[in-house]
């Protein structure tokens, strides 16, 4: 049996031993030896022993089975039938996430909200359930604060409980007495951190079988089961329920709906409706109002202009002004880069709420320690002494070649949501969790040890940075790691290969587990050598957006195109898996000056990027989103660009030339190539672009198409031209970025060594 199983069998028997009431059924002391003996396969005490054979009968039926009938069901378990003690089950966390965290536009007050919200899903919530990380101090005041606003609460606990608590949100049995107290507790935590804040939590309570067979009447013999299911599946409300794309089998459309994933299902429902501000028909606390902080037009505001002020930060740089939301914001954004300057400026205030008192969780400790366990730490620091975290934009970007540029790194998982709908018990998506959270931070780490190293500041003139000369940091700043989310700033050149490593990483690592293994097809969907990718070994995936920009760029201008890129990059996926590719697609831009997008990511690439016209064939002028195989290439081929020694003056040239038409573009540039003095670099630039990415689709043509690459024709009608799409645009946007190499075949070389040590 799994250390999952042992969890399961242990948090529902717990449920069904302190039963329906605030008092537990039995005396506390039998429950915690109990506890104690199923987690370590020993014998349990003879009061609770019918209640966890129960269980253990439960957890003991095969995945496969299925009931053809309620009376078959109700003969083969008539114990788990019959048991009338239900189980809690609660659902809650952070909801508008971006809206808090990016409120603000500075990088401390952003890092400090993020690591607020970390500290509460990762350490906090967990904590409620005595469950603390190795590197958590059990002193924290979380106990403390139970006792205060909910003091029954912390006993009826215990750390089996909880299913996940990553990724923002927290899905946890408990005894049915305590769903309203423990729904109460995580929108409570939340609101007293943080004071603006959104947090939402539902709960219900189910009754034994329902776990495994998913949601039940309270009768249950009146259940609509499989025998009326076959004779409605027509009825447009039954098929919106029941049928699922992949599933064409009736009966297995039922099975696949009728397990735990229902009543998940269910909870995310009423969580949906609490947060749109709906009252349920219980006593807990109306949601419909959420915190607001008024402020009178006269008065002085804080940084971000939205609330009232009530302190000058004096001994910051500029003397800020904050409300009390942001300086908690601020203060723990020093805390958690081990900011040494002056804190005083907070303690002078009396606020109630004291950082001293709480644990703030670091991204770049997590990171040191990785290296540490994995005996990185000799590839990775290169310099005398340890670095700092970078404490600004301004200081990432000074990591950059060329200097003041940055790149927003946002990565979300593919195919998550159908995952999830096949998975069908409580372990599963225990295990589910664990997996999907450790490959991402593990995938970003590998991505930063490979990619980076520490940088010694140098020729900052501002006076907020000028003294941090000399000084040497990590180049990178982890804004959140959430299950299989990621959102990071690093180096501008950097950005593309690890975006890149994340996503191959993440597929990499959950490839080697069993339940995420799919076929391996080998699909010709590459426009880059397509016969030399590797064929997609995983059912899950990470789609990336990706936007390189000044260091001076308003971050939340930032965010909001690099959220536009992700939403494109997982559209192409999307678009991809119809024909078999389930890995990940990365969507990048290269934005020089805040006034180049005036709308939104799209129409700027219809509009201006996009031209055709009557009788005319359609041309982009870009080729974004890549699929990570493409990425790799682009970024082999912008190497050769670079070795080639492509004069910029023709570079920018046969840009401009591409809005001619295609004709125009592909005769200069040949004309510019064969014009090229190194024949060396001829051959190397016809290889590694032309070859690698401009063949026509007909292996019976031989004509020449670059710097274009023809799309599929739409065989639905016969009049549609080919569209024909260019990767140069994005070349030359890259071509800054791109590090010169004596020989990219050896380096690429060097680089495959360096991923597999």
């Amino acid at each position: 049996m799994t250390n999952s199983q042992h969890s399961i069998i242990t948090a529902i028997s717990w449920c069904l031993a302190w039963g329906d009431e605030r008092e537990p059924k039995f005396d506390i002391a039998i429950l915690k030896q109990m506890r104690q003996a199923i987690n370590d396969g020993k014998d349990v005490p003879e009061e609770v022993r019918p209640l966890v054979e129960q269980v253990q009968k439960l957890q003991g039926i095969d995945k496969d089975y299925f009931p053809a009938t309620l009376d078959e069901l109700k003969s083969k378990y008539s114990e788990l039938w019959n048991q009338t003690t239900r189980i809690g089950l609660v659902y809650g966390g952070a909801t508008k996430i971006k809206q808090y965290v990016f409120e603000a536009a500075k990088l401390p007050d952003i890092r400090g909200a993020s690591a607020l919200l970390d500290r509460i899903n990762l350490v906090d919530l967990p904590a409620f359930f005595g469950k603390y990380e190795k590197d958590v101090p059990k002193s924290i005041s979380i106990s403390l604060w139970l006792k205060k606003h909910f003091p029954e609460l912390e006993r009826a606990l215990i750390p089996e409980l909880i299913i996940y608590s990553t990724g923002g949100n927290i899905l946890a049995f408990c005894p049915t007495a305590f769903v309203d107290d423990f729904a109460n507790a995580i929108e409570k935590r939340y609101t007293e951190e943080t004071l603006t804040a959104n947090s939402c939590a539902v709960g219900a309570k189910y009754k034994l079988l329902e776990i495994r067979f998913g949601l039940l009447p309270h009768q249950i013999d009146k259940t609509f089961w499989l025998d009326k299911y076959i004779e409605n599946q027509k009825h447009p409300l039954i098929q919106a329920y029941f049928d699922q794309p992949d599933v064409t089998e009736p009966e297995q459309a039922f099975k696949n709906r009728k397990s735990f994933n229902e009543l998940v299902g269910e909870l995310t429902s009423l969580f949906n409706q609490r947060r749109c501000g709906n009252d349920f028909a219980d006593e807990r606390p109306s949601r419909r109002y959420p915190p607001m902080f008024e402020t009178h037009p006269y008065l002085i505001r804080d940084e971000g202009d939205r609330r009232s002020a009530v302190m000058k930060a004096e001994g910051l740089p500029n003397a800020p002004w904050f409300s009390e939301a942001l300086a908690r914001k601020r203060i723990v954004g020093q805390i958690a880069k081990r900011d040494d300057s002056p804190k005083g400026w907070y303690e002078k205030v009396g606020f109630d709420w004291q950082p001293k008192q709480i644990y703030i969780p670091s991204w770049v400790q997590k990171f040191e320690k990785f290296l540490d366990e994995n005996g990185l730490g000799n590839q990775y620091y290169t310099q005398p002494s340890k670095p700092e975290e970078a404490r600004s934009v301004r200081e990432i970007g000074n990591a950059s070649t060329p200097n003041g540029f940055v790149a927003y790194i946002y990565a979300d998982g593919n195919n998550m949501g159908g995952y999830i709908q096949k998975i069908k018990t409580p372990q599963e998506y225990q295990q589910f969790s664990k997996d999907i959270f450790s490959a991402t931070e593990q995938s970003v780490y590998k991505a930063l040890v490979q990619h980076l190293r520490p940088h010694q500041l140098k020729n900052l003139t501002d006076k907020d940075n000028e003294n941090r000369n000399g000084c040497w940091i990590h180049p990178f700043e982890i804004l959140t790691i959430g299950g299989d989310d990621v959102m990071l700033i690093v180096p501008a050149e950097k950005a593309l290969a690890i975006a890149q490593t994340i996503g191959e990483e993440f597929e990499s690592r959950l490839a080697k587990l069993e339940n995420y293994q799919i076929p391996q097809r080998c699909l010709l969907y590459h426009r880059y050598h397509p016969q030399s990718a590797l064929p997609s070994q995983c059912q899950l995936s990470m789609s990336t957006g990706v936007l390189i920009t000044a260091e001076d760029t308003p971050i939340y201008y930032a965010e909001k195109l690099t959220t536009q890129l992700l939403k494109s990059a997982k559209n192409y996926a999307k678009n991809l898996k119809k024909d078999g590719y389930h890995g990940g697609t990365v969507d990048f831009l290269i934005m020089k000056a805040v006034t180049m997008i005036s709308s939104n990511i799209n129409e700027f690439r219809s509009q201006g990027l996009t031209k055709s016209g009557l009788g005319q064939q359609k041309l982009k002028l870009y080729a974004a989103p890549y699929t990570l195989h493409e990425l790799g290439g682009l970024l082999e081929t912008a190497k050769a660009l670079k070795a080639a020694e492509f004069p910029k003056s023709q570079l920018y040239q046969i840009r401009s030339l591409l809005e001619r038409g295609k004709q125009t573009a592909i005769l200069n540039y040949r004309y510019f190539r064969v014009r090229l003095a190194d024949k060396q670099a001829q051959e190397l630039l016809k290889k590694q672009f032309e070859e690698a990415w401009c063949q026509p689709k007909d292996p019976k043509n031989n004509g020449n198409l670059a710097p274009w690459m023809s799309l599929k024709e739409d065989k639905e009608d016969a009049e549609e031209k080919v569209t024909y799409e260019t990767i140069w645009r994005e070349l030359v946007d890259l071509y800054p970025f791109i590090e010169k190499a004596q020989n990219p075949s050896t380096r690429s070389e060097s680089q495959q060594q360096t991923v597999q040590s």
